[in-house]
Formats: structure tokens, C-alpha cells, sequence
């Protein structure tokens, strides 16, 4: 028997003073709402209602216990009414895991708008490093992949794709030159790899007007040993910027030096044939909190949740 179902039944023939209209409002057959009852009293051991073919009424033990079902319902519907009141409202902490060098140049400039928007919530940033799947330890995770699949149980919406572009400081250029074609990155010694140390080459693609298969252009260019060989992105970003060679950088690391002229963007039809792909991942949670929904919208709506480039 569901007792919570039988005590509604119960408290809404008594309110009524009928069984079909009970069955009415709560829109059940008569039958059922008469079976409700009866297992109501039957799960009791005692009559709570007297019938008769034209009315009904409460028993002593019926109507004590009609008082305390009531008194149930109503702290059972206020508890209800709290519970969806403060989900619903913006408070507590948000646990957001995310790529350093995409917190530093993106997520840090665009969260003032968020927290004047909300500020009933509170952030805490985990910047441990890569971030390629969700961790259940936050509520959300920028995830960033390149050439691999989305792999674990969460719910991913796509933020943006990040192109990789070929950058140098202009002091740079001044000394070595200015490549002109992808081949001649193979005479820069000073070529740095922002994503691994291990490659002695770099895959390049140039962008077209011309969509069609035919129009593009791949090229694999081999490097010389670089003067300097990093995973970590934003010490690649601080050696270019100090003019210690060229490097293929994401867009949304380039994009304030590349507009204020602190790097130059060397070979600017060509770009990285691959680029990272940005994901809001959240762990698979039934009921998630209205803060953790309100913040992946942002990120959508800020960063334009599509599969192109908002930076470039």
C-alpha cells in the first residue's frame, strides 16, 4: 500500500464528503479511491468512516486520525513548497573545474557579469590542469579535447572550437623574418610546441573561401629542435611574448596580444588542422541545483555554444 496516496485519498473524501467527487478531483476512478481507503483502514485495524448510501461520516478513531493526516499533508506540502524554493534560488557555492589557460585569458574576464547576476552564488575555480572528462567533484567542468572522443558519464554542450594559430612577437620578427610560406617555419629554430614536447612537426591547413574538399590545403611541416619545448600553454605564451620564437597558439590565448599587437599572427591564411573543442560537462545528476543550470547557460550564451571559433 502507498500510504501517502491513501492519507491524500482520505483527506480529500472527507473534504469533499464523497467518494466521486474525491475521484473527480483527484482524477482517479471511483473504484480506486474507494480501495485507497479501504487499505487505509485495513493497514489501521480500525473503521475510519461510517457509509451509508447517502453520506459519510467519520468515526471516532476517524476523526483524530482525519486531524493528524491533515497536519501531515500540510508540513509534508510547506516542506515541498521550501525544498523547491531554495533550489530554485541562485545561492551556495558552484564547483567549476577548468584548463588554466582558459581560466586565466577567457572564464576570470567574463565571471563579473555572472556574479552581478547572481550574487548569491559563489565560486570556487579548480585549475589543476588538462581537463578532458568531467570530475564528479564538480558541479561543472570545461573540458577541452582535440583529436579524442568525449568519454564518461556526463551531459556535455559544446561551447566553442579553438583554433591553433601561428604567433610571433613582432621584436622577433624583425630579427629572424617573416615566414612567408609554411615550409619556411623549418628555418625558425625558434619554434615552440604549446602542446606537446614530444612533436617535431606541426599540421597546418589553410582556411579558403571555397568550402569545398578540393580547396583545401594540408601541409606537414618538420621543425628543428625548438629553443624551447613546452606542454604547458602559458609558459609557451609568456616565451613568445618575450620574443623567444614562433608558436602555434590557441585563439583564446592570442586574441588580447594579438589585438593590442603584442604578437603578430604569422602565416594568417594557415591555422592548426586541429582544433581544440570546448565543452560545459556536468555529471549525470537527476535533480541539478538551479545554479549549476544558470551557469552552463552563461558559458553558452558567452562563449556561443557552436562549433566554430568565436576568437578568431
Amino acid at each position: 500500500m502507498d500510504q501517502l496516496r491513501s492519507l491524500r485519498v482520505f483527506v480529500q473524501v472527507i473534504a469533499d464528503g464523497s467518494f466521486a467527487s474525491a475521484a473527480r478531483a483527484l482524477d482517479m476512478a471511483p473504484a480506486v479511491v474507494t480501495r485507497a481507503v479501504a487499505d487505509l483502514e485495513e493497514h489501521l485495524g480500525a473503521r475510519l468512516l461510517n457509509r451509508t448510501t447517502r453520506s459519510l461520516a467519520l468515526t471516532e478513531v476517524g476523526e483524530a486520525y482525519f486531524e493528524r493526516a491533515r497536519q501531515v499533508l500540510a508540513d509534508l506540502n510547506e516542506a515541498d513548497q521550501l525544498a523547491a524554493s531554495v533550489s530554485s534560488q541562485l545561492t551556495g557555492k558552484l564547483k567549476v573545474l577548468c584548463p588554466p589557460a582558459f581560466a586565466t585569458h577567457q572564464l576570470v574576464r567574463h565571471l563579473p557579469r555572472f556574479c552581478q547576476q547572481y550574487p548569491g552564488v559563489s565560486l570556487e575555480l579548480g585549475t589543476k590542469g588538462p581537463v578532458e572528462s568531467a570530475d564528479e567533484g564538480f558541479d561543472v567542468s570545461i573540458v577541452s579535447l582535440g583529436a579524442q572522443p568525449l568519454q564518461g558519464e556526463f551531459v556535455a554542450r559544446p561551447l566553442a572550437h579553438s583554433n591553433f594559430v601561428v604567433c610571433a612577437a613582432p621584436s622577433y620578427l624583425a630579427q629572424c623574418g617573416v615566414p612567408l610560406e609554411p615550409l619556411d617555419l623549418m628555418h625558425h629554430k625558434g619554434v615552440l610546441l604549446a602542446v606537446s614536447a614530444m612533436r617535431k612537426d606541426v599540421a597546418l591547413v589553410r582556411q579558403v573561401a571555397d568550402t569545398s574538399p578540393q580547396a583545401s590545403h594540408r601541409v606537414l611541416v618538420q621543425l628543428h629542435e625548438p629553443v624551447l619545448a613546452s606542454s604547458h600553454i602559458d609558459t609557451v605564451y609568456a616565451a613568445t611574448l618575450a620574443g623567444l620564437g614562433i608558436a602555434g597558439l590557441p585563439t583564446f590565448v592570442a586574441e588580447a596580444a594579438l589585438k593590442d599587437g603584442r604578437l603578430q599572427r604569422v602565416l594568417p591564411e594557415w591555422q592548426g588542422a586541429l582544433p581544440l573543442r570546448l565543452y560545459a560537462a556536468t555529471p549525470t545528476r537527476k535533480h541539478m541545483p538551479q545554479r549549476t543550470k544558470a551557469f552552463v547557460e552563461f558559458l553558452v550564451q558567452t562563449f556561443g555554444g557552436s562549433e566554430r571559433d568565436p576568437w578568431l
